[in-house]
């Protein structure tokens, strides 16, 4: 059975655990501009290493709007160390290519239409070409990453990519399972998410030449931080809209992916709801949308899941305490704040009975 909150140490009362509510995405990625300017150039640049003729998959691709959240994450674990090189340039194309591969071929399992506010490469070419291709950004990722003098960052990118596509075959083998312990559901949220947060910061430091102990520390600022984003980008799917997420709503339940939130409300409910919702989302239908979050308000269960993002986020914040004063380390310690200023922003959108 579930817990409702994870467990985090309470007591920690130190100023860097301490959130700013006051961070935006611009202030955080604005000193950042010239290193996300290059990772951004280099990734066009990808598009010519492709098949002529398959190019124009590459360009839709590898031309996305995202926020590039994982190139963030390289910079700012570099910048706490050091600073960022053409390396660190290097590292977080190959992680950007890795996670558009994952996005790709998750939309071809979700069926969605829309991504990052356009249609999915999916919905343009079909299920075919998508998934192939998403292979071939796989492959193109670890191309890159066997080009480094040292074989550790091959690996370790290799091992992070088996990581999160056994988290999607977990995932997978969990839809529906309403039944499902704490510990599952979290290990599949580390594998396939947070897994990429933590490489992020890892090779980051790596290419620093950092202390065991502070890409250590990197390691589980990543894991943590990973951890809370994805339950967040749950909360997305179920309290958000598609204007403001810029992707296809309500994937997960058609899909019978069980998130926290209806774990949760799962777990809260009467025999009766219980039955309601197991039966909404075994026979799903877009219109059932509806009725779930009609239960996900009546056990009102978004206010225990934000706890759930703040202990991971606190988590985070204290791992930062074993990185020296940098403006890295003020820079990540911004990003769980802004993490949970968005999730914050979230709770506009839940309205309990």
């Amino acid at each position: 059975m579930l817990a409702v909150e994870p467990k985090v140490a309470r007591a920690e009362t130190a100023d860097s655990l301490k959130a700013n509510p006051n961070r935006s995405w611009k202030h955080i990625a604005e000193p950042l501009e010239p290193f996300l300017q290059a990772v951004t150039q280099r990734l066009i640049e990808q598009v010519n290493e492709f098949d002529p003729q398959i190019v124009p998959y590459a360009q839709y691709a590898l031309n996305g709007s995202g926020k590039h959240l994982r190139p963030t994450l390289v910079a700012l674990a570099a910048n706490a160390i050091g600073k960022t090189g053409d390396a660190h340039v290097n590292v977080a194309v190959i992680i950007e290519m890795v996670h558009l591969a994952t996005l790709v071929h998750d939309d071809v399992m979700d069926e969605a239409e829309i991504r990052r506010g356009q249609l999915t490469l999916a919905a343009n070419w079909g299920n075919e070409i998508a998934v192939l291709f998403g292979d071939c950004l796989f492959a193109q990722a670890l191309k890159l990453a066997a080009s480094f003098p040292t074989p550790e960052v091959c690996r370790a990118v290799a091992m992070a990519t088996n990581t999160v596509c056994s988290g999607e075959i977990l995932q997978t083998q969990h839809r529906r399972k309403f039944q499902l312990s704490r510990h599952e559901y979290f290990r599949v949220i580390e594998m396939k998410t947070a897994e990429l947060f933590t490489l992020s910061c890892d090779l980051a430091g790596l290419l620093s030449e950092a202390t065991a102990e502070h890409r250590a520390a990197l390691r589980h600022f990543g894991a943590a931080f990973g951890t809370a984003y994805q339950v967040y980008d749950d909360c997305v799917d179920l309290f958000g809209s598609e204007a403001t997420a810029g992707k296809s709503l309500g994937t997960d339940l058609a899909k019978g992916k069980l998130t926290w939130p209806v774990l949760l409300a799962w777990e809260r409910a009467i025999p009766a709801d219980r039955m309601h919702l197991e039966n909404l989302v075994k026979d799903w239908q877009p219109e059932n949308f509806a009725a779930v979050n009609e239960l996900l308000d009546k056990y009102e269960v978004f206010e225990p899941t934000r706890v759930v993002i703040a202990g991971f986020l606190d988590q985070a914040r204290r791992a930062l305490r074993g990185l020296p004063e940098s403006s890295g380390r003020v820079g990540l310690s911004d990003l769980a704040d802004f993490l949970t200023q968005q999730t914050d922003a979230l709770a506009v959108c839940v309205k309990y009975p």
